[in-house]
């Protein structure tokens, strides 16, 4: 039976858990990539060319991140290896373009008790520090069970709407398609590790969340450590402009059009005939 999940049975749950105890959770993401390269009798790109661009997109999109959490605030941070060389994508025609998102000093900084973050993060270079509400997710959660590690973990789902962006390339013209779609992120939590948290800005759920998939990006716990031997400290980041997610959310929009505008107008017909990609998510 799925029941809805209110902000009451969260402090309850939590409550009667509480434990004076901190830790730190490894992530393993994996993302979809929304790379294509358009209609094949368009494309002007070999079989085993576009197979070494897909290779090379999907381990960029296979990252390591680390939670460091207490009972009230937690830090979420890419595990950076800075002696591991980092995949290129180019050549032949082909750009990846990065409007924003991490780069090597953003954090993730959660709030559980005030019920908001402060993330450090980029765009373009830009440094901002967004600072705002925590989302308050529709969970609905459910009897079903598995076991991830060591851990029993339970079943949550939430679903939303949202706006799907698609900017199309052909013959060196650009056309932006949106369309509604319907979004369904199921979690798996535990009560042995009773904080409200997650990884990313994923919480509100009476345990630690060790896996969450929306359809398109899975993220798995892959290891805990509660109480290690060496402290650990939680710092709210301070670096960067301060903006609302909205107004973030606006500047991003506008330095992707920047973008788009540039490339159409100084980088006509690089992608090729019917090549496509993806902004957003």
């Amino acid at each position: 039976m799925k029941v809805k999940l209110s902000v009451l049975i969260v402090l309850i749950s939590l409550a009667a858990n509480a434990q004076n105890f901190e830790g730190k959770a490894i992530y393993k993401t994996s993302i979809k990539s929304s790379f294509s390269f358009g209609e094949d009798e368009k494309s002007t790109m070999s079989d085993d060319m576009k197979k070494q661009i897909q290779a090379r997109l999907q381990k960029m999109n296979q990252k390591t991140f680390i939670l460091n959490f207490d009972q009230k605030t937690s830090t979420y941070k890419e595990d950076i290896q800075l002696d591991a060389p980092k995949p290129q994508v180019g050549g032949a025609g082909v750009m990846v373009m990065s409007i924003g998102g991490p780069g090597n000093g953003s954090v993730y900084f959660k709030n559980i008790k005030e019920k908001r973050f402060s993330n450090q993060t980029e765009i373009m270079g830009k440094r901002f520090l967004v600072k705002d509400k925590l989302k308050a997710y529709d969970w609905e959660l459910s009897s079903e069970t598995k076991n991830i590690g060591n851990y029993t973990c339970y079943k949550a789902m939430f679903t939303e709407e949202v706006e799907d962006i698609r900017m199309t390339f052909d013959n060196g013209e650009s056309k932006e398609e949106k369309k509604k779609e319907k979004i369904i992120t199921t979690a798996w939590y535990t009560l042995q590790v009773p904080i409200s948290n997650g990884p990313g800005n994923y919480q509100g759920l009476p345990g630690l969340i060790l896996e969450i998939n929306d359809g398109k990006k899975t993220i798995v716990c892959t290891e805990i450590i509660l109480n290690p031997a060496q402290k650990i400290t939680i710092k709210e980041p301070e670096k960067g402009k301060v903006v609302s997610q909205e107004r973030y959310d606006e500047i991003q929009k506008e330095k992707s059009d920047e973008m788009i505008e540039k490339f159409k107008n100084g980088k006509k017909g690089d992608l090729g005939n019917g090549m496509q990609f993806k902004m957003g998510g």
